[in-house]
């Protein structure tokens, strides 16, 4: 899957320790990453959490995506900040899911909480 996701790729997301259900994603805040307030803009915090999300909800080899997600901003980013997104399932009945994410810096300092909601399509990975 990642070696189709152009958007991650760009934007130098890294996923590791891909499990059943959970995934972590990390990546490194650019200065074109860097908004008006002089902090990380809240749309790429997002973006790495959502790419957590979608990769610990496909790891059961069934093409699933986002059915809604929302985010909590609980502390600014900074350019330079190593970011780690985890995300781990909630709950899996059916076609649908719910995951967690917890997106801190390097320091170990939670930065936001993500919540997302799956859908798989009922049709098997390619």
């Amino acid at each position: 899957m990642y070696g189709d996701d152009a958007a991650s790729q760009s934007l130098g997301i890294t996923i590791s320790d891909v499990a059943a259900g959970t995934a972590i994603a990390s990546m490194t805040v650019r200065d074109n990453m860097v908004n008006g307030h002089g902090i990380c803009h809240g749309g790429y915090v997002f973006t790495l959490a959502d790419t957590a999300f979608a990769f610990a909800c496909n790891t059961y080899d069934d093409v699933t995506v986002a059915a809604g997600a929302d985010i909590s901003f609980l502390e600014p980013v900074h350019r330079g900040d190593e970011l780690t997104a985890t995300a781990v399932e909630l709950s899996r009945r059916g076609r649908s899911g719910l995951y967690d994410v917890t997106v801190r810096t390097g320091a170990g300092t939670v930065v936001a909480e993500f919540r997302g909601r799956s859908r798989s399509l009922g049709r098997p990975m390619l």
